[in-house]
């Protein structure tokens, strides 16, 4: 039955667009955005594409300040970050993954080089926040939470602000002066650090400073000991103390063969360390196979590069330097090493222990609320928030990758909780998007382009001295970089949709204002949605109601 002219019955869509000669659809065009994988992969939280994307167009000022938004040290973590991001980079199934990191490096190194500062504290809320420890999580919380009005005071039992990013990275890798450089931009934002300022009486310190919340980040300064029988002419070191003598300036006595018994960044560090030191033979010994080690694959592939020999599938029995006893190990079906009886001997006159670490929590143990786990490390909400109220934790005294990059983002998500708990008022929930896998683009847009490498040092004049060694991108490079990004799930105004709709149905917005579609005029065709490269289109069925 038709309608009349005087029927108020509702014409469902198809109906009425037969009625007034507009097109039939059964489904309508819809932009999206989804959540790019390298977006989705850092554990920083920052928004990779978005300041990639200003990077490409050459703001660089505009692409550092969406960075750091998310992250106050990005020089810093262009070179010490692990980059888990390209690891899912969907770029990776076309050539090789976006050098995200040295994009990060070469806008944190221009920042420095230009001043570029953080915009000002806003006006004060007159909430104070004891932050405890200055390392990455306790500095990103201070960053985050002074950005949002907090009066925020660091105390740190260091004689210089930093934490591990100081005393556990070498200067090979993170240049004293460009982490000096980052802190000094955080305190120019009104935040106080306290160094040789140790914290043993955790309620005392709060009351004394009439702190209304706390954040506790104290590194995992404290080495895992283990019993190895030696005698006196053994020296047995431990891989942290090491490198804390060494950031500070010390140069110790290694002898010419050094043994460093673990197999993780730690190790990998304190064998070039060793090097550097003028040990003539460096060598790693771990009780598990390579596939199963704890290190990054880099870090051991650029510890080799400099002469360090590993050897897999070993443990110290006995040490009576300079002979040191280790017995070959096997993998069970499970893949557990498992003592075979066979024993080798190598030569060393320092044996150096990097068998993990943890925080020393002590100071907490008197907390009214505050548990620790078998581990030593402490339990908290998924707020951050220990049992005691105001008292949160984060970075290497909870659960976690222990890395700079993993402590920078419990800092800044910490901070918003703590926030939250200042003000009363439950935070949003941020919404998050699908993720943008490969497998929803179309990547005959894009053509293959080679990922610029950064140059190094040679591995055999490098070990005679800590200058860095790995150098940043140039501006050129850097921004081809940013060029190769797909740009994953969001919509980059590449016209494709515009050229490609038979029926003139998308509407150009104008610069940096994508599009719109006409929906009088679009039959739900398609062609859009086929031809988009990053699936900035969605295809969802008509409206029949």
């Amino acid at each position: 039955m038709s309608a009349g002219p005087h029927d108020m019955t509702p014409l469902p869509d198809l109906a009425r667009d037969q009625a007034r000669g507009g097109p039939v659809r059964e489904r309508r065009p819809v932009y999206v955005d989804l959540l790019p994988p390298c977006n989705a992969g850092c554990p920083a939280g920052e928004n990779i594409q978005a300041w990639l994307g200003y990077a490409q167009a050459g703001d660089y000022e505009r692409a550092w300040r969406v960075l750091a938004a998310d992250n106050p040290l990005p020089a810093v973590h262009g070179r010490v970050c692990y980059h888990p991001c390209e690891s899912v980079c969907n770029r990776l199934h076309l050539d090789s993954a976006v050098s995200i990191h040295g994009v990060e490096r070469f806008l944190g190194d221009l920042a420095l080089e230009r001043g570029w500062a953080f915009a000002p504290a806003p006006a004060p809320t007159g909430r104070r926040v004891l932050v405890i420890g200055a390392g990455p999580s306790g500095l990103s919380a201070a960053y985050h939470l002074a950005r949002l009005g907090h009066y925020v005071e660091i105390h740190d039992a260091g004689a210089e602000p930093g934490g591990m990013m100081r005393y556990g990275i070498p200067a090979y890798r993170l240049p004293r002066d460009v982490l000096a450089a980052e802190i000094a931009r955080i305190t120019a934002l009104g935040v106080v650090i306290e160094c040789e300022h140790p914290v043993r009486d955790l309620v005392a310190e709060r009351r004394a400073g009439r702190f209304d919340a706390v954040f506790v980040a104290v590194g995992a300064h404290l080495s895992r000991r283990v019993d190895i029988p030696a005698r006196e002419a053994g020296r047995i070191v431990d891989a942290i103390g090491l490198l804390r003598s060494v950031a500070s300036g010390e140069r110790p006595v290694i002898g010419r063969r050094v043994a460093v018994y673990g197999g993780g960044n730690t190790a990998m560090d304190a064998a070039r360390v060793a090097k550097r030191l003028g040990a003539e033979e460096a060598l790693i010994v771990y009780r598990r196979s390579r596939a199963q080690m704890p290190a990054h694959a880099e870090e051991a592939a650029e510890a080799e590069r400099e002469g360090v020999k590993i050897n897999w599938l070993r443990t110290i029995q006995a040490f009576d330097g300079p002979q040191l006893t280790v017995e070959v190990m096997d993998l069970d079906g499970d893949g557990r090493p498992v003592p075979t009886g066979r024993t080798e001997t190598l030569t060393a006159d320092t044996v150096v222990l990097a068998l993990g670490q943890r925080a020393d929590t002590a100071f907490l143990q008197d907390v009214p609320g505050v548990e620790c786990g078998p581990d030593g490390t402490v339990v908290v909400s998924g707020s951050f928030m220990t049992g005691c109220p105001g008292v949160f934790a984060g970075g290497d005294m909870v659960p976690a990758e222990r890395t700079v990059t993993v402590g920078v983002g419990h800092g800044r998500k910490a901070a918003r909780h703590i926030h939250d708990f200042l003000s009363g008022t439950p935070g949003a929930v941020p919404v998050k998007h699908p993720v943008a896998e490969f497998d929803l683009l179309h990547p005959w847009y894009f053509g293959d382009a080679r990922r610029r490498v950064q140059p190094e040092r040679d591995p055999v004049t490098r070990v005679a001295d800590f200058t860095e060694v790995v150098a940043g991108l140039d501006e050129n490079a850097a921004r081809f970089e940013a060029e190769r990004c797909l740009s994953c799930g969001n919509c980059f105004e590449c016209d494709g949709c515009l050229g490609a709709c038979p029926e003139d149905a998308v509407i150009k917005l104008g610069p940096g204002d994508r599009y719109r579609f006409d929906y009088d005029r679009c039959t739900g065709c398609g062609t859009c949605f086929a031809q988009c490269p990053v699936h900035a289109i969605e295809l969802v069925p008509e409206n029949r109601s």
